[in-house]
């Protein structure tokens, strides 16, 4: 029996698949449990048009994901940290502070996409990279300067 898959099943495949399966396991499992849809004429139609609009989301996402990045380019964020003789610096800059400060621009991001994850200890200016979407990395300036105390 070959079957459409409705969500994520463990072992059988993954969502808008179609697979073949034993006919006892797709009529007493994956229908009867909604995982699944016996394939038709009709259901593979379906099928189409969802896997359309998902690419038309996708190419979505990723265009306001490219908007992002190329606004995100002309960012600096500045960031004081104390520093000690010679221009020792005493603490750093984290992925937390980086997300809190673009927060305040009106740029949510999640700190994990964040793909530079060591701290910044250096003062000056530093390149981090963030993922964006899967295709679309984008690239920040963040600025640190010293404050003797």
């Amino acid at each position: 029996m070959r079957v459409i898959l409705k969500s994520d099943v463990k072992k059988v495949g993954k969502k808008g698949e179609v697979v073949e399966v034993s006919d006892g396991y797709g009529r007493n499992f994956l229908i009867a449990k909604g995982l699944a849809v016996p394939e038709t004429k009709h259901s593979m139609e379906i099928l189409s048009e969802q896997k359309a609009e998902e690419a038309a989301e996708e190419a979505k996402r990723e265009a306001e994901a490219r908007e992002l990045a190329a606004k995100m380019e002309k960012m600096i964020l500045n960031f004081t940290v104390k520093t000690g003789v010679e221009g020792r610096v005493f603490g750093s800059v984290s992925t937390k502070q980086i997300t809190e400060a673009l927060a305040k621009q009106g740029v949510r991001i999640d700190k994990r996409k964040i793909l530079d994850t060591a701290p910044i200890q250096t003062l000056g200016i530093t390149n981090v990279r963030i993922e964006l979407h899967k295709n679309v990395i984008g690239t920040i300036r963040v600025k640190l300067f010293g404050s003797e105390k």
